[in-house]
């Protein structure tokens, strides 16, 4: 008879929770603060990205100048270089008041919107430099924001509720991102009126609300309280720091996958590429082939999100029934082949049918493969560094295409549209065969 501690003893199984208490969940105070939380980090994103590339592109900044604008967004690509410092130094006067995990938010949040503000103010006809740099501070504190957002929710809940407050967070992150997309695009067109042409005052407007709109997330952490966090452990010297931050993931995933690591590794920084080279010139070809503001905050930013929330369903479903590794391949082609779609849009000029059909064929692609790819990189991680190593992960996956990117805008001056959607295309083609090798290497294995 074995002893009731030893490991065959069964463990005592927990009463399965009721429809009613499970749906309660989402009705709790640190769901609803992640719903709050979720829309003030999804909120920057496209407000140094499509949102501003539109503006800048009616203002009529050249082409290839808002492609090397994109790279303000490689501060997303980086974070996990400062990711350690949110997560371990305190702030002089707002921890001892706020607590560690506040006091990086409301920073952050400031941050944010400061930048936002100085980008409200500067025109970009005038001068382009001060309006960088904005975007630039807004970038950086939207990144820190997400680090220190992290944690917070992570601690705010027992693994149980885990799931409740992920799905909260993303729902307010895509409700952000409607606001910051379609709702700017909608405030700068009433505005605006019945004035044709640029009128700065009108995108001045939008992005002085896009400030006032982070008080949600400000006042959700200043009416919340502090999480316990986990103890700390102090290092002994910044050498010890730096191993177990930054080598020790990098060195467990080696010795995990051996000399298949670099085949891995060239599929994460590169799956992606075919989509981020190409959205960065979606929003000046919008403008070029002569949509209005409302038009395209109708279909790409609200119909577009839609679709990518029924296309992440939808390659969830397929991933679970059919493997990961297969919808990764489909995600794959069907992202190559929705930019074939933009070459063809860019023959039929201002054809809002047309938008609409390519739109959401391209958003839909893009849900099905970002599903199976977050899958993908979930299914990589050892448990023990779980946290570090998905955030290694998720930034290397845009550090390539990023870069790439801020070329785009000069390829289009040099070769049009229609053969840049082409040249895009081409670009996922180097990614199905990586999939496929990658395909091969057993994954999760020692995890």
């Amino acid at each position: 008879m074995s002893d009731a501690s030893s490991p065959e003893s069964p463990e005592p199984s927990k009463p399965r929770r009721s429809w009613a208490a499970t749906v309660k969940v989402y009705a709790e105070p640190a769901s609803l603060r992640m719903l709050a939380l979720g829309f003030s980090a999804g909120l920057p994103l496209l407000l140094v990205l499509g949102t501003l590339s539109f503006w800048l592109r009616e203002a009529g900044i050249n082409r290839t100048t808002i492609g090397y604008l994109s790279w303000v967004a490689l501060a997303y690509a980086f974070k996990w270089l400062w990711s350690p410092l949110v997560d371990r130094m305190p702030l002089p006067l707002l921890t001892r008041v706020l607590g560690r995990r506040r006091s990086w938010l409301l920073l952050s949040q400031a941050m944010i919107m400061a930048g936002l503000v100085g980008m409200a103010f500067s025109d970009p006809l005038r001068a382009l430099d001060p309006i960088v740099w904005c975007a630039l501070a807004v970038a950086f504190g939207s990144a820190t924001q997400d680090i220190a957002l992290d944690a917070f929710r992570i601690e705010s809940a027992d693994a149980e509720r885990q799931a409740a407050l992920a799905a909260t967070y993303q729902t307010g992150y895509r409700l952000a991102m409607i606001w910051a997309g379609a709702g700017a695009l909608w405030l700068a067109a009433r505005a605006q009126g019945d004035v044709t042409g640029y009128v700065h005052s009108a995108w001045q407007l939008a992005y002085l609300v896009m400030a006032a709109s982070m008080l949600v997330g400000v006042v959700t952490v200043l009416c919340s309280r502090e999480p316990n966090p986990k103890p700390l452990v102090p290092s002994k010297n910044i050498g010890e720091w730096l191993k177990v931050a930054l080598v020790a993931p990098f060195a467990d995933f080696v010795q995990r996958y051996r000399w298949q690591a670099a085949l891995v590794l060239a599929l994460i920084a590169v799956y992606r590429i075919s989509d981020v080279v190409m959205g960065i010139m979606a929003n000046p070809f919008y403008v070029d082939m002569g949509f209005s503001k409302d038009e395209v905050a109708a279909v790409t930013k609200v119909f577009g999100v839609i679709m990518t929330l029924l296309g992440a369903f939808i390659g969830g479903v397929m991933a679970m029934r059919w493997g990961v590794m297969r919808v990764l391949m489909l995600g794959a082609i069907l992202s190559a082949a929705s930019n074939l779609l933009f070459a063809w849009l860019a023959t039929r000029g201002h054809d809002l049918t047309g938008l609409t059909l390519v739109v959401s064929a391209d958003n839909l692609a893009g849900g099905i493969a970002s599903a199976a790819f977050i899958a993908y990189l979930s299914s990589l991680t050892n448990v023990q560094y779980s946290a570090t190593q998905y955030a290694l992960f998720s930034s290397m996956m845009l550090l390539a295409p990023k870069w790439l990117a801020g070329f785009s805008g000069r390829f289009v001056d040099a070769y049009g549209y229609e053969s840049f959607f082409i040249a895009t295309a081409c670009l996922g083609l180097p990614v199905l065969i990586l999939v496929a090798l990658a395909s091969k290497v057993k994954i999760g294995s020692d995890r």
